[in-house]
């Protein structure tokens, strides 16, 4: 039975996240998050230095962090770079790399989506559509391809993975960078408060970690979902607390516009959206991110992050769509959000696979 009642620990670890958050505006909250809270080593094991807590405690920060709207990159590093060592499984590289990410003095990052054929503008996050090529060179390999939508800090990450194919077999696999890549570009997005990066690989040594590539990416993708609904649902909560407060506060007519029956429906829709989505991913990290669940959530929270972002928008007026005002912010993010490891439809299309659904004819 899954229950979603927060334990008193993650009680604890909330108020000390949102604490931080509140302190140490931007990337400044970087060092206080991993040094004092420890929040970057809740999914390392205890065996490689870190806390050996599960997706339910990482869903407590990424859902402050969204609150906060933070840069910090804590889902490139703390969730998909040690998701995806831990499901390579290479104890080398998780002795070597997860003490440092436990801590934060080291920051990594996955090298993941690539454009699709035929370009379009919009990253492809599916097993079979990464091309990037991996060569045989001796006992190393070399990297040759174009990543994009790389979850990036505000520097250059120390270690860098990637997805890529032998050249030879076809075969997906995880690959550790053991030398710079050709170029690594931050890009200038919607959002600017999610640093997106784009790397060029051009034979670019690099290390074998797993060659069950379908495997890891499954796994990272499930993970990655799961953190990042939780990160969409407490954004989603503050962002009807601003509009409620607006609602408050802001007078029409001689009394408060949250008087006004309209805005009150609008308001309890906006609320069962925030609810529902904060339900789903909450259940989605209790379970440990099973593929069912990761992909409801994900979908879920995407369209109800968009909704209410929109209706606060919408409920504040003409200062909603103004620079002074933080509305427009939840709604880049709500947006640039959606778009991560594959669209709402896509994974509404990936849970009906799961649960034994097929299109109709």
């Amino acid at each position: 039975m899954i229950t979603l009642e927060p334990t008193a620990e993650q009680r604890e670890l909330r108020d000390a996240v949102r604490a931080v958050l509140a302190r140490h505006p931007g990337h400044a909250a970087w060092v206080p998050l991993t040094a004092q809270v420890g929040a970057a080593a809740l999914a390392v094991p205890q065996e490689y230095g870190g806390l050996g807590c599960g997706a339910a405690e990482v869903a407590v920060v990424m859902a402050e962090l969204g609150r906060a709207l933070s840069p910090v990159p804590y889902l490139g590093s703390a969730v998909l770079t040690v998701g995806a060592l831990l499901a390579a499984g290479d104890r080398r590289a998780c002795a070597e790399h997860l003490p440092g990410l436990a801590e934060g003095s080291a920051v990594g990052a996955l090298a993941w989506a690539e454009e699709p054929a035929g370009g379009g503008g919009r990253g492809s996050w599916e097993a079979d559509a990464l091309h990037a090529r991996a060569e045989p060179d001796g006992g190393h390999w070399l990297l040759t391809g174009t990543k994009r939508y790389v979850l990036a800090g505000p520097v250059e990450p120390s270690l860098l993975l990637a997805f890529a194919r032998d050249r030879d077999t076809g075969r997906l696999g995880l690959y550790e960078l053991t030398a710079p890549p050709g170029g690594f570009t931050v890009r200038s997005t919607m959002d600017p408060s999610r640093p997106l990066a784009e790397v060029l690989l051009d034979r670019t040594p690099a290390r074998l970690l797993a060659a069950h590539g379908d495997a890891v990416l499954a796994r990272v993708r499930d993970v990655a979902c799961t953190a990042l609904a939780a990160e969409q649902a407490g954004a989603a909560g503050r962002a009807l607390e601003v509009t409620v407060r607006h609602a408050k506060d802001r007078c029409q007519f001689g009394r408060p516009i949250g008087s006004f029956q309209a805005v009150k429906h609008r308001l309890a829709d906006m609320h069962t959206a925030v609810e529902t989505s904060r339900s789903l991913a909450l259940a989605a990290a209790a379970a440990g991110a099973p593929p069912e669940l990761a992909a409801a959530a994900r979908s879920a929270c995407s369209q109800a992050y968009a909704y209410v972002a929109g209706e606060m928008i919408q409920l504040h007026g003409g200062i909603g769509i103004t620079w002074e005002h933080e509305a427009h912010a939840f709604f880049k993010r709500s947006h640039g959000s959606a778009q991560l490891f594959g669209t709402p439809s896509a994974h509404r299309s990936r849970l009906a696979a799961t649960l034994g659904f097929t299109p109709a004819p």
